[in-house]
């Protein structure tokens, strides 16, 4: 499968939760489809930290598409992982890719902070963002500036959209120089404004990308993050596997006696 891979486009979509991304998505999926393209869909759900179960409910939201042949949408849920994104789901993205999606779209929960992780697995992040969409300052710490390729202002028809494209406009300029400048593009999901001017942002990225070899490099190092993040994780398993059983529980004893120390607990436990 791995050897039919590398002809998928990824676009990626974060935002608060809210922001509309889930609306946004599905217009998107209307223009591919109207183009003739088919199209996957990656909606990625938070994980409840008590049942660890997921509401997956993005689909409910597209259900236009719902027996289109030519449009796969998948909920996967967080299973924990921080970022937002599970380790299954750049996996996901190929099994899309060999089945002969040009078009993979991501669509990310909001989590803040750790949202920026959705950066390393699409080749263009578009941004959300609402009118009023609360401390500016705090949205450029959280790093949305920095992954967003294009940014979005959706439910533009609200009070204050004006002062958000403003303000976005501002933050760009005290970022400094980039060889990509985030274009704004001003939307209202509901009823279809700004989809097409979205769709000519994400192309006009896209081209920029392929100019120059940047996409290659792009996809370079998402392939790093994700063997990293596959090692990290069978490490973690591996040391999980360590500490249980009866030899931990016997070295546990033995630190708690003060016949041994912590860390040379550790090292026996990690000659086995």
């Amino acid at each position: 499968m791995y050897l039919s891979t590398g002809g998928a486009y990824t676009i990626g979509m974060t935002g608060a939760p809210g922001s509309g991304k889930s609306t946004l998505t599905d217009k998107l999926i209307g223009l591919l489809r109207g183009s003739g393209n088919e199209v996957g869909v990656l909606a990625i759900d938070p994980s409840s930290p008590f049942s660890g179960g997921a509401i997956l409910g993005d689909r409910v939201r597209m259900q236009d598409h719902a027996t289109d042949e030519g449009v796969f949408i998948r909920s996967m849920a967080t299973r924990g992982h921080l970022g937002g994104l599970s380790l299954a789901t750049p996996q996901a993205v190929r099994i899309l890719d060999a089945a002969g999606k040009p078009w993979i779209i991501i669509e990310t929960v909001g989590v803040g902070q750790v949202e920026v992780e959705v950066a390393g697995a699409a080749d263009t992040t578009v941004v959300v963002v609402n009118p009023r969409w609360g401390d500016g300052v705090q949205a450029n710490k959280a790093g949305l500036l920095e992954i967003a390729d294009v940014l979005v202002v959706n439910k533009a028809d609200r009070e204050g959209a004006a002062d958000t494209v403003r303000d976005l406009q501002v933050m760009l300029e005290l970022a400094g120089e980039r060889d990509w400048r985030p274009p704004i593009v001003e939307t209202v999901a509901t009823d279809s404004r700004g989809i097409d001017d979205l769709w000519r942002a994400i192309l006009d990225h896209r081209a920029h990308l392929e100019a120059d070899g940047r996409l290659e490099r792009r996809r370079d190092a998402r392939l790093r993050d994700e063997l990293r993040a596959i090692v990290h994780e069978r490490l973690r398993a591996g040391a999980e596997e360590r500490c249980s059983g009866e030899r931990f529980d016997q070295l546990v004893e033995k630190v708690a006696a003060r016949k041994l120390d912590p860390y040379a607990a550790a090292d026996e436990l990690l000659q086995i």
